[in-house]
């Protein structure tokens, strides 16, 4: 089973939100949040924080994970609608400035308990 939590209209870059995302991407969800709470990426960070919170609180309200063995399973970052300003410029030009926007999913899982099996020695 898996939870997932969707955060959309994130006016931060998709490249920005995408380092992050890499970083934490398979990690525990209580190391991916200590990681990203010691970021200097911060109002990033707090975006990605926000929704791996929501995916656990989904995961919770479930009720068939446990919560301790929750890891990443799939975060994913998407680009949003692009705002499009102009900034005048000299001799009455208009430069175009781009602010983008982001979509990001997560999704949240059990990890799988793997069997201890003792080696046979020849």
């Amino acid at each position: 089973m898996k939870a997932t939590a969707t955060v959309k209209y994130v006016r931060i870059t998709p490249r920005k939100l995408g380092l992050l995302a890499d970083a934490v991407r398979g990690k525990p969800v209580q190391d991916a949040i200590t990681y990203l709470t010691l970021s200097p990426r911060r109002r990033s960070a707090a975006v990605v924080v926000t929704a791996i919170k929501s995916a656990v609180a989904n995961a919770e309200q479930k009720g068939i994970m446990d919560l301790d063995q929750l890891v990443i399973s799939q975060i994913l970052v998407n680009k949003g609608p692009t705002l499009k300003r102009f900034m005048p410029r000299a001799k009455g030009a208009g430069a175009r400035i781009l602010k983008y926007s982001s979509h990001l999913e997560v999704a949240v899982s059990e990890v799988a308990q793997k069997k201890k099996t003792k080696k046979v020695g020849a």
